[in-house]
């Protein structure tokens, strides 16, 4: 057994943990309520983008634009949204078995990867990583999205890949986070029948049109992936921190009365020691 002193040890190292787990909660909260705001938010945009589309293809003529062209898959890329830092439990880890599980056996695969972690990840496991985004998962603005889908659609273009995937993790509320895996290209949005052909004129024309709401639709569904990985990223490490602080609560209660049965069966000692000792003078 432990004596006092290596227990006192202990739970001054257990409680200055504890401090710093407690502090990094605290910062996950309020990062929190500003991301799940950034979520809903964006919400109304993404919609409006996609009855933009279908509104185009509604319109019944042939879209010349490569992002919705099908082909033969010979290689297939993953664009597979991260985190930069770790202590968010079991975050990282479920977004790469995920993308591992949708892999399977092909050997012809690439990732265009954001978040240091999910780089570090794959590159263990010997798995391709064409481009990597790092320093950018906790506050996700725009800006990147335009340079990561632009990215993508080069190497869509240069048929560098045939199918791409978005891998992220989407955030429902602040105890439930699911990985989602969807396919963004080519573009599989279609027309809706059910609603009518209205005419409408494009100027400067609808090739230009159709091309601009395209390029800002995927841009859009990489910026809400970004936003709802960031917000997933924040409520997986507030769960981690508070499971951390309360691991260490009850660590601390546990060498205490450690603690206590040592000191206790120290002054049981002294006081024998001293009643046998007066014990031999007589």
């Amino acid at each position: 057994m432990a004596n006092a002193l290596d227990l006192r040890r202990r739970i001054k190292g257990i409680k200055n943990i504890q401090k710093i787990t407690q502090a990094m909660k605290m910062v996950a909260a309020v990062r929190l309520r500003k991301a799940q705001e950034r979520v809903k938010d964006n919400h109304p945009y993404c919609q409006g983008l996609e009855t933009a589309i279908v509104s185009v293809l509604n319109r019944g003529e042939d879209i010349r634009n490569q992002l919705f062209s099908k082909r033969e898959v010979f290689r297939t890329g993953y664009l597979v949204i991260g985190a930069d830092k770790g202590l968010a439990g079991s975050y990282g880890s479920n977004l790469g078995k995920a993308v591992q599980y949708h892999i399977g056996g092909n050997k012809h695969v690439g990732l265009v990867v954001v978040g240091r972690k999910v780089r570090d990840y794959f590159e263990r496991r010997k798995v391709a990583v064409d481009k990597a985004y790092l320093g950018i998962s906790e506050k996700p603005h725009y800006r990147y999205a335009r340079d990561i889908s632009t990215a993508v659609t080069e190497l869509f273009t240069q048929g560098k890949y045939d199918r791409l995937y978005l891998v992220y993790t989407r955030f429902c509320s602040p105890a439930v986070q699911q990985v989602a895996i969807e396919p963004i290209l080519p573009i599989a949005v279609e027309a809706d029948s059910d609603r009518p052909v209205i005419e409408q004129i494009y100027d400067p024309s609808f090739e230009r049109i159709s091309g601009e709401v395209v390029a800002k639709w995927l841009e859009a569904m990489v910026y809400r992936a970004l936003i709802h990985a960031a917000a997933s990223e924040v409520a997986a490490r507030l769960h981690a921190m508070s499971l951390a602080t309360d691991n260490a609560q009850d660590l601390i209660s546990q060498l205490v009365l450690a603690y206590n049965k040592v000191r206790q069966a120290n002054i049981t000692r002294e006081i024998t020691e001293i009643v046998g000792g007066a014990e031999a003078l007589r």
